[in-house]
């Protein structure tokens, strides 16, 4: 991520709190979209892979944050779950998936949210994810920590892996590839307290950044998935790499997010994994 220097040198370039302000405010947009059509969405199509819808409701969420987007920051481009790119000649970037965990809300399984977050030459340095059922708004610039609503926010510390307590996802193309993630999930839940598969990668995200849970790993992930909780998680003092090791780089679609005090060892047996054979599912 950012070097000291350099985030002085985005504070002097950028009106962050502006910009701070209008992500959050974007992730409002959603929240508001999201609990007034609970239960009554209106449309349900696939996308083309088994398990990727979309809905009115993430188009309309989508089309409602980007008109305020364009009218408050015209100059900075769009990257969109849904309707793709609008304007690639700025450094900075609004990375916007309008429902993060759309099978989720399809179901009326209440957990799903709306991400919004802010690039500078492909580097997250700020975001907002609402989180509607639980009244919950995760945000974060880059050197201002994290926050909750208006509480801040801090990772957790267990003593050790085997006190954790870790989230997964399985990415659309788990029905083709063998690096499906089932055999991480299956290892680590011996390996822990136990291990979640919530649906919805962002709130995964804002849920390791509160100490909710307190460590995260997935494949195949876009980079709306991963722009605002990646510096929600930073900023609140957690380790984000790639998965299950080295840098992380937004492009690679892995992330590993966790609390410092169980990054090596979660590296480490990740590591030791390998994948189950997918045709025994088949």
């Amino acid at each position: 991520m950012f070097e000291l220097i350099e985030i002085d040198e985005l504070a002097k370039q950028l009106n962050l709190s502006s910009l701070y302000e209008i992500a959050r405010n974007s992730a409002q947009i959603g929240n508001e979209i999201l609990k007034n059509n609970y239960n009554k969405i209106q449309k349900i199509s696939s996308k083309g892979r088994k398990g990727d819808l979309v809905t009115n409701v993430d188009l309309e969420v989508e089309n409602k944050i980007k008109e305020y987007l364009l009218e408050e920051t015209p100059n900075i481009s769009i990257n969109a779950e849904e309707s793709g790119r609008l304007n690639n000649s700025s450094d900075l970037t609004w990375c916007i998936d309008p429902l993060d965990g759309t099978t989720n809300y399809s179901h009326g399984y209440p957990f799903f949210g709306t991400s919004i977050g802010l690039l500078y030459k492909d580097m997250p340095i700020m975001g907002a994810i609402s989180v509607p059922y639980l009244n919950e708004l995760y945000s974060a610039c880059i050197g201002l920590g994290s926050l909750c609503n208006d509480s801040e926010l801090k990772v957790s510390s267990p003593s050790k892996l085997s006190d954790s307590l870790l989230v997964t996802g399985f990415s659309y193309d788990r029905f083709e590839t063998e690096d499906n993630n089932y055999a991480e999930f299956c290892y680590l839940t011996h390996k822990t307290r136990g291990v979640r598969r919530g649906g919805a990668a962002a709130v995964d995200l804002a849920f390791v950044a509160s100490g909710k849970v307190d460590g995260y790993w997935e494949r195949g992930l876009e980079v709306w998935d991963l722009a605002a909780g990646a510096i929600i998680v930073k900023e609140a003092g957690g380790i984000i790499s790639d998965y299950p090791s080295g840098k992380f780089n937004l492009s690679s679609g892995r992330i590993l997010a966790c609390s410092p005090s169980i990054e090596i060892e979660l590296k480490n047996e990740l590591d030791k994994v390998s994948p189950f054979n997918r045709n025994l599912y088949s």
